[in-house]
């Protein structure tokens, strides 16, 4: 059942949240190993994902549906918080987060053309050949 955009942006701050707060708990143990590491860089595209929603969902909730998330500012700034609570983890969990992240985001722009994107219409150009 989906929700009204006010419910997604205080469900995905308080994901938010939740998912700083472990990384921030659990740092030692993210950074004991190179799996470890790389599992950090993959919950701070968690994180990346998570701040980006409750970003939409804020602005949709006040420009009205019809808004956009745009390279910048709201990607951007969604993905410097979450490289920097990875880089509280560990400095390879930063890359690793980089890589993660532009993945989903690869993967968020393709599912969201599918789905809301309009089919342009084509219309052919007929030239009439002269005699």
């Amino acid at each position: 059942m989906p929700v009204s955009s006010g419910v997604s942006f205080v469900l995905s701050s308080i994901l938010t949240v939740l998912v700083f707060s472990g990384m921030q708990i659990y740092k030692a143990s993210l950074a004991s190993s190179q799996v470890y590491t790389i599992l950090g860089g993959y919950i701070g595209s968690i994180l990346f994902l998570c701040v980006l929603t409750a970003i939409g969902n804020l602005e949709a909730t006040i420009f009205g549906k019809s808004f956009q998330q745009k390279l910048f500012p709201e990607v951007i700034f969604s993905l410097i918080i979450s490289l920097i609570a990875s880089g509280l983890v560990h400095r390879v969990a930063i890359t690793t987060c980089f890589l993660f992240s532009m993945v989903a985001l690869y993967y968020i722009n393709r599912i969201s053309q599918e789905t809301y994107a309009v089919p342009v219409p084509t219309v052919s150009v007929h030239t009439k050949k002269r005699k």
